[in-house]
Protein backbone atom coordinates (compact mmCIF):
# COMPACT_ATOMS: atom_id res chain seq x y z
CA UNK A 1 0.00 0.00 0.00
CA UNK A 2 2.91 2.32 0.76
CA UNK A 3 4.35 1.67 -2.70
CA UNK A 4 1.15 2.89 -4.31
CA UNK A 5 1.20 6.07 -2.25
CA UNK A 6 4.67 7.59 -2.53
CA UNK A 7 3.63 10.75 -0.72
CA UNK A 8 2.63 8.86 2.39
CA UNK A 9 5.78 6.73 2.34
CA UNK A 10 7.96 9.82 2.08
CA UNK A 11 6.14 11.49 5.00
CA UNK A 12 6.46 8.34 7.12
CA UNK A 13 10.13 8.13 6.29
CA UNK A 14 10.67 11.69 7.46
CA UNK A 15 8.73 10.95 10.67
CA UNK A 16 10.82 7.86 11.45
CA UNK A 17 14.04 9.75 10.73
CA UNK A 18 13.00 12.60 13.03
CA UNK A 19 12.11 10.12 15.81
CA UNK A 20 15.48 8.43 15.44
CA UNK A 21 17.30 11.74 15.67
CA UNK A 22 15.24 12.64 18.75
CA UNK A 23 16.01 9.38 20.58
CA UNK A 24 19.69 9.47 19.72
CA UNK A 25 20.15 12.96 21.13
CA UNK A 26 22.06 13.27 24.37
CA UNK A 27 19.20 14.51 26.53
CA UNK A 28 16.55 12.00 25.46
CA UNK A 29 17.99 9.08 27.41
CA UNK A 30 18.58 11.18 30.58
CA UNK A 31 14.89 12.01 31.06
CA UNK A 32 13.27 10.69 34.28
CA UNK A 33 9.64 11.16 35.18
CA UNK A 34 8.36 12.20 38.58
CA UNK A 35 7.29 8.62 39.34
CA UNK A 36 10.70 7.21 38.54
CA UNK A 37 12.06 4.61 40.97
CA UNK A 38 15.04 6.76 41.93
CA UNK A 39 12.78 9.74 42.62
CA UNK A 40 10.39 7.77 44.85
CA UNK A 41 13.06 5.66 46.59
CA UNK A 42 16.40 7.49 46.31
CA UNK A 43 18.30 4.78 48.23
CA UNK A 44 16.89 1.84 46.25
CA UNK A 45 18.87 -0.34 43.88
CA UNK A 46 17.63 -3.01 41.46
CA UNK A 47 20.86 -4.97 41.70
CA UNK A 48 19.88 -8.08 43.69
CA UNK A 49 23.51 -9.18 44.05
CA UNK A 50 24.43 -6.03 45.95
CA UNK A 51 24.50 -6.61 49.73
CA UNK A 52 21.74 -4.68 51.43
CA UNK A 53 22.47 -2.58 54.50
CA UNK A 54 20.42 -3.66 57.49
CA UNK A 55 18.55 -0.69 58.98
CA UNK A 56 19.30 -0.03 62.62
CA UNK A 57 16.85 0.68 65.40
CA UNK A 58 17.94 3.48 67.69
CA UNK A 59 15.97 4.69 70.69
CA UNK A 60 12.25 4.77 69.98
CA UNK A 61 12.76 4.86 66.20
CA UNK A 62 11.91 1.35 65.03
CA UNK A 63 13.25 0.64 61.55
CA UNK A 64 10.71 -2.09 60.80
CA UNK A 65 13.41 -4.72 60.27
CA UNK A 66 12.82 -8.05 62.05
CA UNK A 67 15.57 -10.68 61.55
CA UNK A 68 13.92 -14.01 60.78
CA UNK A 69 16.79 -15.95 62.33
CA UNK A 70 16.11 -14.28 65.70
CA UNK A 71 12.46 -15.37 65.97
CA UNK A 72 11.02 -18.85 66.43
CA UNK A 73 8.11 -20.06 64.31
CA UNK A 74 6.10 -23.12 65.29
CA UNK A 75 3.09 -24.52 63.44
CA UNK A 76 0.06 -26.42 64.66
CA UNK A 77 -3.46 -27.36 63.58
CA UNK A 78 -5.95 -24.52 63.38
CA UNK A 79 -9.30 -24.65 65.11
CA UNK A 80 -12.68 -23.85 63.62
CA UNK A 81 -14.26 -24.73 60.27
CA UNK A 82 -12.15 -25.52 57.26
CA UNK A 83 -12.94 -29.04 56.13
CA UNK A 84 -10.31 -31.73 55.79
CA UNK A 85 -7.62 -29.11 55.15
CA UNK A 86 -7.68 -28.20 58.86
CA UNK A 87 -6.92 -31.79 59.86
CA UNK A 88 -4.07 -32.24 57.38
CA UNK A 89 -2.04 -29.01 57.36
CA UNK A 90 -0.48 -27.11 60.26
CA UNK A 91 -1.57 -23.58 59.41
CA UNK A 92 -1.66 -21.99 62.87
CA UNK A 93 1.50 -19.97 63.54
CA UNK A 94 3.13 -19.18 66.90
CA UNK A 95 5.83 -16.51 66.64
CA UNK A 96 8.03 -16.00 69.68
CA UNK A 97 11.33 -14.45 70.63
CA UNK A 98 13.19 -13.77 73.85
CA UNK A 99 12.53 -10.12 74.60
CA UNK A 100 15.41 -9.45 77.00
CA UNK A 101 18.06 -10.85 74.62
CA UNK A 102 16.67 -9.32 71.41
CA UNK A 103 19.66 -7.38 70.08
CA UNK A 104 17.69 -6.00 67.12
CA UNK A 105 15.59 -3.91 69.51
CA UNK A 106 16.78 -0.92 71.49
CA UNK A 107 16.67 -1.05 75.31
CA UNK A 108 13.97 1.64 75.30
CA UNK A 109 11.70 -0.41 73.06
CA UNK A 110 12.28 -3.60 75.02
CA UNK A 111 11.32 -1.85 78.26
CA UNK A 112 8.16 -0.41 76.69
CA UNK A 113 7.16 -3.77 75.21
CA UNK A 114 7.72 -5.50 78.55
CA UNK A 115 5.51 -2.94 80.29
CA UNK A 116 2.74 -2.60 77.71
CA UNK A 117 2.42 -6.25 76.62
CA UNK A 118 3.30 -8.12 79.79
CA UNK A 119 0.28 -10.42 79.35
CA UNK A 120 1.78 -11.75 76.09
CA UNK A 121 5.14 -12.59 77.71
CA UNK A 122 5.69 -16.05 79.14
CA UNK A 123 7.40 -16.85 82.43
CA UNK A 124 10.59 -17.57 80.46
CA UNK A 125 10.60 -14.07 78.95
CA UNK A 126 9.33 -14.98 75.46
CA UNK A 127 6.94 -12.64 73.67
CA UNK A 128 4.37 -14.84 71.89
CA UNK A 129 2.16 -13.84 68.94
CA UNK A 130 -0.35 -16.24 67.41
CA UNK A 131 -2.09 -16.15 64.06
CA UNK A 132 -4.70 -18.53 62.63
CA UNK A 133 -6.77 -16.05 60.63
CA UNK A 134 -6.43 -17.86 57.31
CA UNK A 135 -6.01 -21.46 56.17
CA UNK A 136 -2.63 -20.63 54.59
CA UNK A 137 0.57 -21.08 56.56
CA UNK A 138 2.42 -18.38 54.62
CA UNK A 139 -0.37 -15.82 55.09
CA UNK A 140 -0.50 -16.53 58.81
CA UNK A 141 3.27 -16.03 59.07
CA UNK A 142 2.89 -12.69 57.29
CA UNK A 143 0.07 -11.69 59.63
CA UNK A 144 2.09 -12.66 62.71
CA UNK A 145 5.00 -10.54 61.48
CA UNK A 146 2.61 -7.66 60.82
CA UNK A 147 1.19 -8.02 64.34
CA UNK A 148 4.68 -7.90 65.80
CA UNK A 149 5.56 -4.77 63.83
CA UNK A 150 2.30 -3.16 64.95
CA UNK A 151 3.08 -3.95 68.61
CA UNK A 152 6.53 -2.42 68.31
CA UNK A 153 5.33 0.67 66.43
CA UNK A 154 2.56 1.19 68.99
CA UNK A 155 5.00 0.91 71.88
CA UNK A 156 7.48 3.24 70.16
CA UNK A 157 4.87 5.92 69.44
CA UNK A 158 5.37 9.09 71.45
CA UNK A 159 2.42 11.49 71.21
CA UNK A 160 3.38 15.02 70.22
CA UNK A 161 2.98 17.78 72.80
CA UNK A 162 -0.35 19.62 72.63
CA UNK A 163 -0.43 22.85 70.70
CA UNK A 164 -0.99 26.19 72.40
CA UNK A 165 -4.43 26.46 70.78
CA UNK A 166 -5.49 23.10 72.23
CA UNK A 167 -4.30 24.09 75.71
CA UNK A 168 -6.22 27.36 75.54
CA UNK A 169 -9.33 25.59 74.28
CA UNK A 170 -9.17 23.09 77.13
CA UNK A 171 -8.72 25.88 79.67
CA UNK A 172 -11.78 27.71 78.36
CA UNK A 173 -13.86 24.56 78.44
CA UNK A 174 -12.79 23.89 82.04
CA UNK A 175 -13.69 27.42 83.09
CA UNK A 176 -17.06 27.21 81.34
CA UNK A 177 -17.87 23.88 83.00
CA UNK A 178 -16.85 25.29 86.39
CA UNK A 179 -19.10 28.33 85.94
CA UNK A 180 -22.02 26.11 84.88
CA UNK A 181 -21.50 23.85 87.90
CA UNK A 182 -21.50 26.83 90.30
CA UNK A 183 -24.59 28.27 88.60
CA UNK A 184 -26.50 25.02 88.99
CA UNK A 185 -25.37 24.72 92.61
CA UNK A 186 -26.59 28.23 93.38
CA UNK A 187 -29.90 27.63 91.60
CA UNK A 188 -30.42 24.42 93.56
CA UNK A 189 -29.65 26.26 96.81
CA UNK A 190 -32.21 28.98 96.01
CA UNK A 191 -34.81 26.33 95.21
CA UNK A 192 -34.22 24.60 98.56
CA UNK A 193 -34.46 27.93 100.40
CA UNK A 194 -37.82 28.58 98.75
CA UNK A 195 -39.17 25.26 100.03
CA UNK A 196 -38.53 26.12 103.67
CA UNK A 197 -41.42 27.04 105.90
CA UNK A 198 -41.58 30.71 106.90
CA UNK A 199 -40.15 31.51 110.31
CA UNK A 200 -42.63 32.95 112.84
CA UNK A 201 -41.30 35.79 114.93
Amino acid sequence: MLRSCPGISRSLGRTVASCRSLHTSAGAWNYKSNVNLHNIYPQSDLDITKPQEIPKTEGNNFSGYIPMDKVQLTYSRSSGPGGQNVNRINTKVDLRFHLASAEWLSPELKEKLATKHKTSITSNGFLVIRSDKTRSQQLNVAEAMDKLRHLIYTAAFVPPPPAAEDIERARRRHEASTRERLRQKKSHSITKQGRRAPELS
